[in-house]
């Protein structure tokens, strides 16, 4: 039986989980909220690194910022396509204003911008606004 490290979007503690049970609506062993809720995560400075690294899913981050228009436009289609990816793959937002360290470590020129990482290294990203159902075939096409 093989199993998957996901890290917890509330606590951000590292749970090993069985594979198939991905799909059973597991739970944080520390704080017993569920491992996936379908929904954006939150990404800074503090915990960027640990669901990058950690999570054996791939993680989509979606780098953006307040003032960004077409930011505000995707961001629905964006939540919706979480709904629908996980727990397959974690969605996850950084706001590049807030967190300057990591948009300058990842070269982002443009915003919104969405990059797919797998085992702590970028797959691929791509630039501008895109509707749900882009988002979720260009993450399938490239995972």
């Amino acid at each position: 039986m093989s199993t998957l490290h996901i890290v917890c979007p509330h606590c951000d503690t590292i749970n090993r989980i069985p594979s198939e049970r991905k799909f059973q609506h597991p739970r944080c062993g520390q704080c017993k909220e569920a491992l996936f809720t379908g929904h954006p995560l939150e990404l800074t400075g503090r915990n960027f690194q640990r669901h990058i690294e950690r999570n054996d899913i791939p993680v989509v981050v979606d780098f953006w910022a307040d003032w960004c228009g077409p930011c505000k436009t995707m961001a629905p289609s964006f939540a919706q396509a979480a709904a629908t990816l996980e727990p397959q793959v974690r969605l996850a937002k950084v706001n590049t204003e807030r967190e300057q360290g990591i948009a300058g470590q990842f070269i982002i020129r443009s915003i919104p911008t969405l990059v797919i990482f797998k085992s702590g290294r970028e797959v691929t990203r791509k630039s501008g606004a895109m509707s749900t159902a882009d988002i979720v075939r260009w993450v399938n096409s490239s995972i």
